[in-house]
């Protein structure tokens, strides 16, 4: 027969494996609660600072389970305090382009028509071997197929192969906001850009939901369902 400390030390085991058990579970919703919160783009294409919450959600996670000793409230207030701290950065995000920028990055033109950009290759520091590893990724084996090799935001390659298209297209206007810089590019003004948008029928620019140029030089609007008010961003 086992002895009267033997009986309590079993009871005391099952009593923290199920402490372990129901904490595991209640973590388990509150970081399943925090990923939904977050989104399916975060999910997606997860910049460093993204990255960065979802590890710490991770370790936050995972002190309570290994410590039965340690407060559960705690953890999970942590938690909700990091999504909170997440989804308010991501909605300044979309208002600040220029606070965008700073946090997850500008994407990069590694190849420009045809040619290489040796000097952002260097600032990204990029080999050409890792270069033509990602190319062949893409079903590019040479950068003689390659129209364009961009470097996204979350450190992925996008790569638009040769075809009869000019240019890259270039967003003027995106939700109700003008994109100074690629406005220049495209070599118009404010009035001319008011008079293309009001001849597509929209008389206001928060009306916009978005309006580029394509590769073809092709201008193109969308309305907005829901106007904003207007503001002015930097380009991508």
């Amino acid at each position: 027969m086992p002895s009267e400390c033997t009986i309590v030390l079993l009871i005391i085991w099952r009593c923290i494996l199920l402490i372990v058990c129901i904490r595991t579970f209640i973590l388990y919703v509150v970081v399943l609660f925090a990923l939904r919160v977050m989104g399916k783009s975060e999910l997606s294409k997860m910049s460093t600072f993204q990255m960065v919450v979802l590890f710490m959600i991770a370790e936050l996670a995972s002190i309570p389970i290994d410590s039965p000793s340690s407060s559960l409230i705690n953890g999970a207030v942590a938690i909700f305090t990091l999504l909170f701290l997440q989804v308010l950065l991501s909605y300044v995000s979309i208002k600040n382009e220029k606070f965008k920028n700073f946090i997850n990055g500008r994407p990069s033109i590694i190849i420009d028509k045809g040619m290489l950009n040796v000097k952002e290759m260097e600032r990204l520091r990029i080999t050409i071997n890792d270069l033509f590893e990602q190319l062949r990724i893409g079903n590019c084996p040479s950068i003689t197929d390659v129209e364009y090799a961009v470097m996204e935001s979350n450190g992925q390659l996008s790569i638009i192969a040769k075809t009869d298209q000019e240019k890259l297209p270039l967003v003027v206007v995106s939700d109700g906001a003008i994109y100074e810089e690629n406005l220049a590019k495209a070599g118009i003004d404010y009035d001319t850009l008011m008079c293309m948008i009001e001849a597509k029928g929209i008389t206001a620019l928060n009306e916009v939901f978005v309006a580029f140029y394509d590769g073809n030089s092709m201008f193109h609007v969308y309305p907005n369902p829901e106007p904003r008010q207007k503001f002015s961003r930097e380009a991508y």
